[in-house]
């Protein structure tokens, strides 16, 4: 199967310069223009059979712009949410760092009713699993209802999953099986594509943050 994993568009917090996890902000003007011109590009390079995406405004947008070039159906999930930061959503950087001062805590344990690293890890895991097990069901029922299919659509499945950087991150991992306490780092810019080919246990990198459409 094919995944390609994408951030939204700039969203309004970017302009507000504010934590933003999940306090729900919508694209900017911008950002709208970014979805657009990624789903252009989606669409002339990729045939997407589903689009997966967070439920947080800015992610449902942009994942509207991309179903609107691929005629693909847009699943919801909360589970592809950005991280719960709790009481710092929606607070300017100044603010946050004077009223909830970075902690040290277990990865299963959490502070200003955020989630736990623990939890975060679990979500993109989870997600992992389910894109690679739906994919599958659509790949056998596929082969199922044709008799022989056309070389050109006996490649992977090609899913997108619209999502946000944290998230991303913490799909890198599980992706690549690394330590729940790893410090690796995967930057996104927005709408940056990463596209992942999974092959049984294989797992491979083929494009990270690319962005030829970006304005």
């Amino acid at each position: 199967m094919r995944l390609l994993i994408i951030r939204h568009g700039e969203s309004e917090a970017d302009i507000l310069n504010v934590h933003e996890g999940r306090a729900d902000f919508e694209l900017t003007e911008r950002g709208h223009r970014q979805a657009d011109a990624m789903s252009q590009y989606v669409s002339q390079n990729y045939q997407i059979a589903k689009i997966y995406h967070s439920t947080l405004k800015r992610a449902v947008q942009t994942a509207e712009h991309l179903a609107f070039q691929t005629h693909a159906p847009m699943i919801p999930d909360e589970h592809l949410m950005e991280f719960n930061n709790g009481l710092i959503a929606g607070l300017k950087y100044s603010v946050a760092d004077e009223k909830y001062p970075q902690m040290d805590v277990p990865l299963h344990s959490a502070v200003y009713e955020q989630e736990s690293m623990l939890t975060f890890r679990y979500r993109a895991e989870y997600m992992l699993s389910k894109l690679i097990s739906e994919a599958l069901v659509h790949m056998e029922e596929r082969h199922s209802m044709e008799a022989t299919l056309p070389p050109e659509s006996s490649d992977e499945i090609t899913i997108a999953v619209v999502t946000h950087g944290g998230m991303i991150n913490q799909l890198y991992r599980a992706f690549f099986r690394l330590p729940l306490d790893s410090e690796y780092g995967f930057f996104t810019g927005d709408t940056g594509i990463h596209e992942w080919i999974i092959r049984g246990n294989r797992r491979i990198l083929v494009r990270a943050d690319y962005a030829p459409h970006n304005i």
